[in-house]
């Protein structure tokens, strides 16, 4: 429960920030122009607390936190007085109304940076990108690659964290050929590495590229301790708790050995087990009923809701990430600008079907990924932030007449054949445009509620 509100909390604190910051462009520039606004709204629904300033502009926060608008002065939506006609926006010039429209994806890209430039001079700490292990029959396997080597390169670009790896990946979907560079312990050699990924397909929301391409990251072993006990999982119910260290399950001894714990459990969906555990020193024996979950093969798999502690990392595989002030600038525009690409193609990626609609995620992702990025840091939530207000405003660009994309593809016809389009086209428009992005969210939304029954 205490998840489910931590993930609320901050998916309203992201959300609300960054819809702030969008609108607040296209407030900032619409004062800028001479347009009066009307109301300036952060949510959509009944209205919880509102204000007004000098200039007579309402300022609303309203009910439901999945959006908000700029309402201006516009003789297309409501009667204008004839002394307020200087200030609506329909009388503004092309230049202008493309301007308006146009900065509140831009102010979203701006606070990208600034995201960035917080994290990076504060600094975080990463795990470098040694590799753990090589998959049997991968693309990976056709090389040289072992395990102990450091991934330093990815195409021709310096990666320090698997993260960075991740982005380089995702950004070579649909590529014929992936070069890794690797350098070996103690070494500085580097070692390039041809990658065939001809015809590969990438599900990023099940399997990260690293591991599509049979790259296991290194891990720290993990041990059979239970380090958290989901609440009223089965494993809560048998009375197991943090700290209790697993032995054996029905006399198979699993001590230590995590994945055969795991195993073991898998096949026993439903069925009564004996698990010894150690506890404070002495020895007991545990009566357990582990879960059901059903795979999207419809196998059946049992669980028991525990996680596992493990050993700690070697110093020698932390880094931390931190820069100056004058560096920090370059490196925070550097990253919104590859996240910026990345989105593009991605989206590019979606519609010439390189990566499934199934990874498209709604709402309830979002929340889960605030929240868990939350939960690590503030560095790492300065991250998901940047990520989330780039892909906010790549969102709003797309040319779908009911978002920002749309209005300035009409500003940009209006542009070049000196006359607006037509009424009757913009309201066709605006319908096809409400219809797709409809679509698309009950495609995100229902993928959100597929993996939570995961």
């Amino acid at each position: 429960m205490f998840e489910f509100f931590w993930n609320l909390a901050s998916f309203i604190v992201a959300l609300g920030l960054l819809v702030t910051v969008h609108e607040y462009g296209h407030f900032w520039v619409a004062r800028r122009c001479n347009v009066k606004v009307e109301r300036f709204s952060v949510g959509f629904g009944k209205t919880l607390f509102k204000t007004y300033d000098k200039h007579g502009t309402e300022f609303v926060i309203a009910l439901i936190p999945l959006g908000g608008y700029v309402k201006m002065l516009d003789e297309r939506v409501d009667e204008v007085a004839k002394e307020d006609l200087p200030y609506a926006f329909n009388r503004k010039s092309v230049l202008q109304r493309i301007a308006i429209v146009s900065a509140g994806p831009l102010a979203n890209f701006i606070f990208a940076i600034f995201a960035f430039y917080c994290l990076l001079l504060i600094g975080k700490t990463d795990i470098k990108p040694v590799i753990g292990n090589i998959q049997p029959a991968s693309i990976a396997s056709q090389t040289a690659m072992n395990s102990g080597q450091e991934i330093v390169a990815v195409n021709g670009e310096k990666t320090e964290t698997w993260q960075q790896i991740q982005m380089a990946l995702l950004g070579s979907i649909g590529e014929e050929q992936v070069t890794i560079s690797t350098r070996d312990e103690n070494s500085s050699l580097v070692n390039k590495f041809e990658l065939d990924t001809s015809g590969l397909k990438y599900e990023p929301s099940k399997i990260s590229a690293m591991e599509t391409l049979g790259i296991e990251p290194y891990r720290p072993k993990v041990l059979t301790q239970i380090a958290v006990v989901t609440e009223n999982g089965a494993a809560a119910q048998a009375g197991l708790l943090p700290g209790d260290h697993i032995q054996s399950i029905d006399g198979i001894d699993v001590k230590d050995q995590w994945q055969s714990l795991v195993n073991e459990v898998e096949r026993r969906p439903g069925e009564t087990a004996q698990l010894t555990i150690l506890r404070d020193g002495q020895l007991q024996q545990i009566t357990i009923t582990p879960g059901t979950k059903e795979t999207d093969d419809g196998r059946k798999l049992g669980f028991i809701g525990v996680s596992p502690r493990g050993e700690p990392w070697p110093e020698k595989y932390v880094i931390n990430i931190q820069y100056g002030p004058l560096e920090a600038i370059g490196m925070a525009i550097d990253e919104t600008w590859k996240l910026i690409s990345l989105s593009f193609k991605t989206i590019g990626n979606l519609i010439t079907g390189e990566v499934s609609v199934s990874n498209l995620s709604g709402p309830i992702g979002i929340a889960q990924g605030a929240g868990a990025h939350a939960s690590i840091g503030i560095a790492y939530f300065l991250g998901f932030l940047a990520l989330i207000s780039v892909n906010l405003g790549i969102i709003n660009l797309l040319p779908l007449p009911i978002l920002d994309g749309g209005h300035l593809l009409y500003y940009v016809i209006e542009l070049f054949s000196g006359k607006p389009v037509p009424e009757k086209v913009q309201e066709i428009g605006f319908k096809f445009g409400a219809l797709v992005l409809l679509m698309l969210m009950s495609v995100a939304l229902f993928n959100d509620f597929a993996r939570l029954g995961q």
